[in-house]
């Protein structure tokens, strides 16, 4: 079964809150990691990876390299120098630098002058069964294209293998491919975590009908969880893809927009199946306290038979066991009661009726088909 049945924990940073903050403040969220950044610079015939940069190497390649794009990966956000730097550097609005050192945002897709921002959920499960749920955020401007991460995680691993391998149009159809072909890695990761939780469904499904106990109604409360969270992430992501299809920007060419439309689909797919899933567990859950209404009626019907069997035998014990006397003190006959204490055999006769009654209502359920349904 896995050890999907203990509770699913949301892991994520603590967010800094400042009431009334000014707009475009970047508060760096608490336990954000040092950032890790490599810089991939290509055209069609070359790829250059510097790896372990700093504001200096950034500007430097961007400089050296004038006829390649650029894609800046960013992981870990835990310097607010080197974002502020980025802004400066680019002319970034302060806004956008605010939204991506605010890792709660939802996916969305903003236009400025001269640049486009978008944001995303990255979500898998880590190594310890926590579901992560964490932000990718991205600047595409003239031939750069910058990604901003919260972990260290190589996400994007085959991006980085396409890049090498230099085929299709991944070198040579601009940033705003590098941004799109992004934005799908992180939906095609939704159908990865989406199939393991398919399959987990199916586990409790099965385990539903085998051995049902308690920690089901459990499992499946977790699932319906987890996909409640997915949710939250596809709906604005569909949101987000449609506006790149749709907008007017130099960056988003009507090539990038053409395969933008393949991602749109696979966003309603993701969508379909998050609604599907929570469908089921939702079934499982009533299923489960349908049969444990079912069990418990099926209990209380036994209990009742018992009652109702045993209800007139304990009446007649009950009305011979009062022993009132047949005779008075001077011997003399008291007239009605219970001459039947003074019988022979009557014990024997009590026990027959006894036992043929409880036999006469066990006949009696019997033909009435009661014991065939326990």
């Amino acid at each position: 079964m896995g050890n999907f049945n203990r509770r699913v924990h949301l892991k994520r940073h603590k967010e800094k809150f400042e009431v009334g903050a000014r707009p475009g403040t970047i508060a760096i969220p608490e336990g954000a990691l040092k950032p890790q950044i490599i810089i991939y610079s290509f055209n069609e015939t070359d790829l250059q990876t510097t790896k372990n940069c700093d504001m200096k190497d950034i500007t430097q390649q961007i400089k050296k390299c004038s006829n390649h794009t650029h894609w800046i990966k960013i992981n870990g956000l835990g310097d607010a120098k080197l974002i502020e730097d980025i802004g400066t550097f680019l002319g970034i609005n302060q806004l956008v630098l605010e939204d991506i050192v605010n890792t709660h945002q939802r996916p969305k897709f903003d236009e400025y002058e001269g640049y486009v921002f978008g944001t995303s959920r990255i979500i898998y499960f880590n190594d310890d069964g926590e579901l992560v749920n964490c932000q990718f955020s991205g600047i595409v401007k003239d031939n750069i294209v910058i990604s901003f991460e919260e972990s260290h995680l190589d996400y994007f691993e085959p991006i980085k293998i396409r890049l090498k391998a230099g085929k299709g149009s991944i070198r040579t159809a601009g940033p705003g491919y590098i941004f799109y072909a992004l934005t799908d890695t992180i939906l095609d990761n939704y159908f990865v975590v989406l199939s393991e939780l398919g399959d987990r469904i199916d586990q409790t499904e099965d385990k539903l009908y085998e051995r049902p106990d308690k920690s089901i109604m459990f499992d499946a409360q977790q699932l319906k969880r987890t996909l409640i969270i997915i949710r939250r992430s596809c709906w604005p992501e569909r949101d987000k893809i449609n506006d790149m299809i749709r907008s007017e920007s130099e960056l988003i060419t009507k090539d990038v927009k053409l395969y933008l439309r393949d991602a749109y689909d696979h966003c309603i797919q993701a969508m379909d199946m998050v609604e599907s899933y929570k469908e089921v567990t939702s079934s499982i859950i009533d299923l489960y306290l349908s049969m444990v209404s079912n069990r418990m009626n099926e209990i209380m019907k036994v209990l009742t038979i018992i009652s109702v069997v045993f209800i007139p035998l304990t009446f007649i014990a009950g009305i011979y066991g009062m022993n009132f006397s047949r005779t008075d003190d001077k011997g003399h006959l008291i007239p009605d009661n219970m001459p039947e204490l003074y019988w022979p055999h009557g014990y024997i006769y009590a026990l027959i009726l006894m036992f043929g009654i409880g036999f006469g209502l066990l006949f009696v359920f019997w033909k009435k088909g009661w014991f065939n349904k326990l």
